[in-house]
């Protein structure tokens, strides 16, 4: 189990992996607070007008919870390519401690986008990430739809994540807002 590969997913990851696993368990990695501050335009969003996805963030004493997959052998150097090309709008691989609820750990690989990518938007008021999410649409669907299956598949883990729940709340308001104006 040491040796083999395990990926960690904390965004998209967690809910359409769309790739072959052998196992997948709930897995929190600490240090590290998720955020939208990643921009995407090959996904969730355009050139020109990018959508925000999640990054980790160092944070001390924060853990962020996700799904971490087992990869069979035999996949490995295939699903690593394919992550690799699926997460090329900014993001590197990085080797975490993935930890479980019977208290193991293992070394994962989780992609992070750090400010150095060109894709990095930064922080915002969650009020305008929520207004850039709600007009964003992508290759692969709508940014809010990232959003929301972000926000229920954490719920069902069930794993609590403050900025996701309130960005998911503030879209909920705007599409409210937009029926009734209708």
């Amino acid at each position: 189990m040491q040796g083999a590969l395990w990926v960690f997913g904390y965004g998209s990851l967690v809910w359409r992996p769309a790739f072959a696993f052998a196992e997948r368990r709930t897995a929190w990695i600490s240090g590290f607070a998720r955020r939208f501050w990643q921009g995407s335009t090959d996904h969730r969003g355009v050139p020109g007008s990018p959508g925000r996805v999640v990054t980790l963030l160092p944070e001390p004493g924060a853990r962020c919870f996700g799904v971490a997959y087992r990869v069979p052998d035999c996949e490995s150097a295939v699903v690593l390519a394919s992550l690799d090309h699926r997460e090329r709008g900014g993001y590197e691989r990085h080797p975490l401690d993935l930890h479980f609820d019977d208290g193991t750990r293992i070394t994962g690989l989780v992609y992070i986008a750090t400010p150095a990518n060109p894709n990095y938007l930064g922080p915002a008021p969650l009020d305008a990430i929520a207004a850039q999410v709600a007009h964003a649409c992508g290759p692969s669907g709508s940014n809010a739809e990232y959003v929301r299956e972000l926000a229920r598949s954490l719920r069902e883990m069930p794993a609590d994540d403050e900025h996701v729940f309130a960005l998911d709340a503030l879209l909920s308001e705007h599409d409210l807002a937009l029926a009734r104006s209708l």
